[in-house]
């Protein structure tokens, strides 16, 4: 588990594992510094988006999307400043047609599925609260308040939830929670991390991260504390997924890859382990144990020759201690 805490030192959270995590609070004050991005006073439903977003927030190259206006399947159908833009509607049927493009459906299907679904988006007065667009991996079905509109076939291959859209947008185009709301849960955050090691005071660290994540979703290390605690409490599944949605908020997060790759090492699944350890060395380098656990994943794993190169940086970082005598022994 984690190492103890001296008053004077910084908080920093990684539990598990021969050691802690390397992610200081002042990396977070200076998060919460940053000034705040322009909040859309619309709903996104209104808004318009450049190409650049788009890519940003969808995933699509600039290539892709050059490809679907030429084809016809999704142009931008606004301006914004002059310039083509992407309004809502448009945003829905290049999600839509991406997921298609995904398992391999062909163009010419893409495009006669996304003109059945943007016949229909006209008829949906309130999109965020009413529409819902699923698929077989051949079609689309909009299921709305007012009935579906393509027969459901097929086992179910995707299901896009608008609101999920919605959600997106704010997470990755607007992602400011505000000054103050930012350093308010902060101050929630750091509150908790005192208090969540100890059995007595677990229940009031759990109330205090999620006041910070009501304040600042975007605060991922909130979500991956609660994991810690879910752990603690041998609430494997529920610890899983206050990961995952700490990688939803932040997909660089290293201490939330670091610990689904423990879970998964621990559930004697080294190969699925190595990619959540990779992930917490590409944003953290300096994460010694990051390097330790993805060693033990290749050994299990059956590929030493892997895992030699992380023992030594293991011992490169830590160059005293128990782990390190162990570290050594597997060279």
């Amino acid at each position: 588990m984690g190492r103890t805490k001296k008053p004077e030192e910084k908080i920093i959270h990684v539990v598990f594992g021969p050691g802690g995590g390397r992610w200081a609070p002042d990396k977070f004050a200076k998060k919460a510094d940053v000034p705040d991005a322009p909040v859309a006073k619309s709903e996104p439903v209104s808004d318009a988006y450049t190409r650049s977003e788009i890519q940003r927030l969808l995933g699509l190259s600039d290539s892709r999307l050059r490809t679907l206006d030429k084809a016809g399947v999704v142009s931008p159908s606004v301006k914004r400043k002059g310039r083509r833009a992407y309004d809502f509607s448009d945003l829905i049927a290049l999600r839509a047609a991406k997921s298609l493009l995904d398992q391999k459906v062909r163009l010419r299907d893409v495009t006669h599925a996304i003109s059945l679904l943007r016949a229909e988006l006209p008829k949906i007065q309130s999109p965020l609260q009413e529409l819902r667009i699923v698929s077989d991996g051949r079609r689309l079905v909009v299921q709305s308040e007012l009935g579906d509109y393509e027969p459901i076939s097929g086992q179910m291959m995707l299901d896009l939830e608008v609101k999920d859209l919605r959600d997106d947008i704010v997470r990755v185009l607007r992602p400011a929670a505000g000054r103050d709301r930012s350093r308010n849960a902060y101050d929630l955050y750091l509150k908790a991390s005192q208090l969540d090691e100890e059995p007595s005071t677990m229940d009031e660290a759990i109330e205090l991260y999620k006041q910070a994540i009501k304040l600042d979703p975007w605060l991922a290390i909130a979500h991956t504390n609660l994991g810690n605690i879910a752990f603690r409490r041998q609430l494997i599944e529920e610890a899983e997924g206050y990961y995952m949605k700490a990688l939803d908020v932040d997909t660089q997060q290293p201490e939330a890859q670091y610990n689904l790759g423990y879970l998964m090492l621990e559930r004697g699944q080294p190969e699925l382990s190595v990619r959540y350890f990779l992930g917490a060395l590409e944003s953290d380098p300096q994460f010694a144990d990051a390097y330790f656990n993805l060693a033990m994943a290749y050994e299990q794993a059956g590929d030493s020759e892997k895992a030699r190169p992380l023992w030594q940086s293991y011992i490169a970082l830590e160059p005293q201690g128990t782990w390190t005598e162990i570290a050594r022994r597997h060279l």
